[in-house]
């Protein structure tokens, strides 16, 4: 969020909580006039990366929820990741080249055509 935007949603809504990883929101003081309904915005706390909201939080900013999702986690609940997809700890499949490039061979493998062959 610019500093700008920052600035315009202090100054227009109200801050509603912070999670976890250090994201503040906000919703706004009055409806929206078009879709009648409060405007609810996140500040995220470092980068634009928005996979960093958690579950919980993200439900209430898309209007699932009317207050934040809290209580007690479960034990069989993990806890959030953001997407890990281009990093080096996105998950990998075995034969993956990043993983040692070596796969089972399939029935159904593709062999080059060679001309006159």
């Amino acid at each position: 969020m610019s500093t700008i935007d920052l600035f315009l949603t202090r100054l227009t809504s109200r801050k509603i909580g912070r999670d976890e990883a250090g994201n503040t929101y906000y919703e706004s003081r009055r409806p929206d006039p078009v879709y009648g309904r409060t405007r609810r915005t996140v500040a995220l706390a470092k980068g634009l990366d928005s996979s960093i909201v958690p579950p919980e939080w993200h439900a209430w900013l898309h209007h699932t929820t009317e207050a934040p999702l809290a209580g007690p986690r479960h034990a069989w609940q993990k806890p959030h990741q953001p997407n890990l997809t281009g990093t080096p700890g996105a998950w990998r499949p075995k034969g993956h080249d990043y993983a040692g490039g070596q796969r089972r061979v399939t029935g159904g493998d593709y062999e080059a055509w060679t001309p006159g062959g």
